[in-house]
Formats: structure tokens, sequence, C-alpha cells
């Protein structure tokens, strides 16, 4: 069953209409060529791209269960995000979307979406973003700070907001 969400309003305040749907199995190997497009300017700058491995390690880990597609009206494959439980709280990772729609406001809109279903449920959120990706720019606003980092990765985590 899909999730219908946007406000239909497009540009960078609304990330236009959109919908999740439960990750399958078959969509591995195009999210790991997103994840791969997407990831590829970050890892170069940090002398860690690997045309074969930046595939495999989505291979290595994707789950269907805890994955989300993400749709628009014109892309079947406009994104995607990975919501999975992890000792208390849950992990969000393999969070991309396809290279034009980046800078509207759809990750902002999706990213929002999650977070209010966590803070709903009272689960704490974690991730890690690569050292100097612009990514790290929307987790902040969302809420998110730095826990720790090491040369490659920084890792955030962001507590559920009160109820309103």
């Amino acid at each position: 069953m899909s999730e219908r969400n946007g406000s239909g309003n497009g540009g960078a305040n609304g990330g236009g209409d959109w919908r999740l749907r439960p990750g399958r199995a078959e969509d591995v190997e195009a999210v790991a060529e997103l994840r791969a497009v997407v990831m590829r300017g970050d890892l170069e700058r940090l002398g860690r791209y690997d045309e074969r491995r930046v595939r495999q390690r989505l291979r290595d880990g994707f789950s269907a269960a805890y994955t989300s597609v993400i749709e628009t009206p014109d892309l079947p494959l406009a994104g995607c995000v990975t919501l999975r439980p992890e000792g208390t709280g849950l992990h969000l990772e393999h969070f991309y979307l396809a290279p034009g729609l980046q800078g509207r406001g759809l990750g902002t809109a999706v990213l929002r979406h999650l977070l209010d279903r966590a803070d709903a449920a009272g689960e704490t959120v974690r991730l890690s973003v690569l050292r100097g990706s612009a990514a790290r720019r929307l987790y902040e606003r969302m809420g998110f700070t730095r826990e720790a980092e090491d040369d490659v990765d920084v890792y955030m985590v962001r507590q559920p907001a009160p109820p309103r």
C-alpha cells in the first residue's frame, strides 16, 4: 500500500506531488544506480569513490522491508529512503533523490513526513552523512545534531519532538 503525500504546489516550499511506495526486492539495482550517481561527487571529494563498491554497499545493505521509493508524477523512481529499527530508535539511511529534483523542497517534504511519524511514535532517529555533504544542512534544519564524526562520516541524532 502506498502513502499519498505532497502538497501539489511544487516549488521549494512544498516539494510538489509525490508519494512513498513500499520498496521491493526488484528495486535494488535501480536504487544502487541512483546511489552511485548521487554520491559520486562527495565520494570523489573524499577520495573514496569506487565504481563497483558504491553499488555493492547498497546491494549488501538493501532491505525492501524498510525502504520506501519516492515517486512523482513524472518519475517512478524519484528517490528512496530507508528507515529501519535500530536499538531503541530508528536509523535513516539510503536517502537519495534524483539530481534534477534536489534543492526543490522534495527532500524536506519527505523527511518532514518521516520525522512526523517518528515523533508520533516517540522514536529517536539517527543517521550518518558524508563529511562536507550539502545534505547535512537539510538534516540540521530538521533538528539533527552532531553526535560524533570520523574521517568520512558525521553521525547525527534527532530526539523526538514533543507533542503539539
